[in-house]
């Protein structure tokens, strides 16, 4: 008797296991098949980003006059901006005050923020500064110090990047609200030749220099003003540029700044968004940052061993001189960063 309650038994184990068996089997396969029915998210691919039309924005400003804050050839620009951009289908809002120089001079300071779809909650902004600074103050030629530059690169490439992503967007809508902000007087520091030139940036709102993203970063033009993230534009149209991971950027956004280089390099733009890791640039996503808005710089730097072995940086040799024309805007460059931040904001 005991040993067919044994045997029952072990037959009636063999059979649960067995059951169990296939059942988990019928799970796993069932499990599978559920993986396999969900879709992975497939990668947007960008509206392709015209360089022609870039360039041509950028020589429309340049044609303006230096676009110092207080001049005709600033107000001028800053009208057709603002008429280029609503023809795109944005929603226009002007901030305007006035905010004093280094010198102690009142300057008329205009941001202008361009807003598509503007009821989504979910939202992305990029940003430039579309003024030109004033002096010529590392020129070769010291009596063009005090003559303003055209600044082509240095103000009119990250706005004419801009208004070609904003053509895009009135042409293919992105799934997310996208704020264009276009900074003023980011370009009135202290100049070269003036005492004190050696500032020291401390609270994170003492520079001279990004006073209109200074001013934003205190007032939002809307109450409650969010975003996920930005991204400023910042000299990124001169030939044989480079894009190193700047310091303040990768500690405030380091997804981000990860996001937009690793987009950079499936594109093929590795060599110009480089690895290097440089010092921090006082620009005017640090103020964006201190303003709540986790924002990155793209901005052309040219990595410079310092002392300690700090990744230190110089600007291209235009920087702050009468060559920064138009004769060194380069299509290839401004493709580069077009379409990568293309890519990145229709993919969020």
């Amino acid at each position: 008797m005991k040993a067919k309650q044994i045997g029952a038994i072990a037959l009636i184990a063999l059979f649960v296991g067995s059951t169990v068996y296939v059942g988990c089997k019928d799970d796993k396969k069932q499990n599978t098949q559920q993986r396999k029915q969900q879709p992975e998210k497939k990668e947007i691919t960008a509206p392709l980003f015209q360089a022609d039309s870039a360039y041509a924005m950028i020589e429309k400003q340049v044609a303006f006059g230096p676009r110092v804050p207080g001049t005709p050839a600033h107000r001028a620009c800053g009208d057709w901006m603002v008429k280029q951009l609503k023809s795109y289908g944005a929603n226009v809002i002007e901030q305007s005050t006035t905010l004093k120089t280094f010198e102690g001079s009142t300057i008329p300071v205009r941001n202008i923020i361009a807003s598509f779809n503007p009821d989504k909650p979910n939202r992305i902004m990029l940003c430039a500064h579309w003024d030109s600074r004033p002096y010529g103050d590392k020129d070769k030629d010291k009596a063009l110090w005090k003559k303003p530059i055209d600044g082509a690169n240095d103000g009119g490439s990250g706005v004419g990047v801009l208004m070609e992503i904003a053509r895009q967007l009135q042409v293919s809508p992105t799934q997310v609200g996208i704020d264009l902000i276009l900074f003023d007087a980011e370009d009135l520091g202290t100049a070269e030749f003036a005492e004190g030139a050696k500032e020291i940036l401390n609270d994170g709102f003492t520079s001279s220099w990004c006073l209109g993203s200074q001013h934003w970063a205190k007032e939002k033009h809307v109450e409650n003003y969010n975003a996920r993230f930005g991204i400023l534009l910042d000299m990124v149209g001169a030939e044989n540029a480079t894009f190193n991971k700047e310091k303040f950027s990768t500690q405030s956004a380091p997804d981000v700044v990860n996001l937009i280089w690793s987009t950079a390099n499936k594109l093929g733009y590795a060599s110009t968004f480089t690895a290097e890791e440089i010092e921090g640039v006082v620009d005017d996503h640090v103020f964006v940052t201190k303003g709540g808005i986790r924002c990155v710089d793209i901005i052309d730097t040219k990595p410079q061993i310092m002392a300690m072995g700090l990744g230190g940086y110089v600007f291209g040799s235009y920087h702050h001189t009468h060559n920064d024309n138009m004769s060194i805007i380069d299509k290839n460059t401004l493709t580069a960063v077009g379409q990568t931040v293309l890519q990145v904001i229709y993919n969020q």
